[in-house]
């Protein structure tokens, strides 16, 4: 071959390496947009996290005030939700609601289909001579300890009636992970391991997500719960804070009432459902296999009965009743609109039968 057609060759080759690797960065922008406007149609934001924001006057992490976007709407007092009156007017009935990312409900398609409005609205169908209302004190990331100084910083000031706490999963990540460091165990921490591209394209974060989610789960066979601890003795700080939170709030509000956790994980599960079920989890905590979590969330929740029985509040269980599904749930833990109604019905279920609403004026 002569010196030019090798010459020739070569910047054929040169363009059409060019020509493929503009393809390529166009698709990627596409399908960068579309995921984007995938987000923003179902959140209102492109980035979750851009839903909270630092609170000045307490340092707590709060939702935004005033955001309105997409399916979450947030009130003026950062509280996902309508407005509600301050200060509280005469006979009016308020329900404040201590949690997570479970709690504030981010997974479900508008602030109505939230399981805290779902259950004011169904205690006010039940009792159409009173006024209702309430506050979502869910943040994504609380810990029992975070809803006990939104409780005294917060939701206090709002002067409920009715406090409603539902805690587990973050707590179990945070005293698991103090647990797996306590035996030398190394694991990745998450997202915030993730390189620098997934912080500002969302679609290399999900597929980065995605692959590491799928290694997790490939070890999580491989390795079972990697994790060696008694699960009642790993329960023993939520059980601590969960006493003081509920102290806390029985110096607040005239009723209260803890929810055992539900998550997408059964025992009567096969293991491949299982591991399917716990995913999100193992992504958090992947030093636990799918029976690790599941034994844990188990003495969680014989926490929240022995905190409730101990202090005399209204304990709320069935948290079976709520099919673990995928047409319950999105992930492990957080509920879509479906489970969300039977959430809150399993809330409203237990709250009358339990009696105790009479202490806030309501019939029996």
């Amino acid at each position: 071959m002569s010196r030019f057609a090798a010459m020739s060759a070569r910047r054929q080759s040169a363009v059409i390496t060019c020509v493929l690797l503009v393809i390529f960065l166009v698709l990627a922008l596409l399908a960068e947009g579309a995921v984007r406007l995938r987000q923003h149609w179902k959140y209102g934001m492109t980035d979750i996290n851009s839903l909270y924001t630092t609170d000045e006057k307490t340092g707590l992490r709060i939702a935004v005030p005033g955001f309105n976007q997409g399916a979450i709407s947030i009130n003026s007092l950062g509280f996902r939700g309508p407005e509600i009156a301050m200060p509280k007017p005469p006979n009016r009935i308020r329900i404040a609601f201590l949690g997570a990312s479970t709690t504030i409900s981010a997974e479900v398609t508008s602030n109505e289909a939230t399981w805290p409005h779902l259950v004011t609205a169904a205690l006010a169908e039940r009792f159409p001579l009173h006024e209702f209302d309430y506050v979502n004190g869910g943040v994504g990331g609380f810990t029992i300890a975070s809803s006990l100084k939104n409780l005294n910083l917060r939701v206090k000031g709002t002067d409920p009636d009715i406090i409603v706490i539902y805690h587990a999963t973050n707590d179990l990540s945070v005293n698991s992970r103090e647990a797996a460091r306590r035996q030398g165990l190394e694991f990745p921490h998450g997202e915030s391991d993730m390189n620098w591209l997934a912080r500002y394209s969302i679609l290399w974060h999900l597929v980065e997500k995605n692959l590491a989610l799928r290694h997790r789960k490939t070890e999580s066979k491989k390795q079972g719960n990697k994790l060696l601890v008694d699960p009642e003795a790993l329960a023993v700080p939520f059980e601590q804070d969960l006493a003081a939170l509920v102290a806390a709030s029985s110096k607040v509000a005239e009723v209260v009432a803890v929810v055992t956790f539900s998550t997408q994980i059964r025992a009567d599960q096969d293991a491949e459902r299982r591991l399917e079920a716990a995913a999100n989890s193992i992504y958090y905590m992947p030093y636990m296999g799918p029976d690790g979590l599941l034994s844990s969330f188990a003495s969680y929740n014989r926490a929240v009965v022995r905190v409730a029985r101990e202090q005399g509040v209204v304990l709320i269980e069935g948290e079976d009743d709520i099919p673990g599904d995928p047409a319950h749930f999105v992930d492990t833990v957080h509920f879509n609109d479906t489970g969300s109604r039977v959430m809150a019905k399993r809330v409203v279920d237990g709250l009358l039968a339990s009696g105790a609403l009479s202490n806030v004026g309501l019939p029996h």
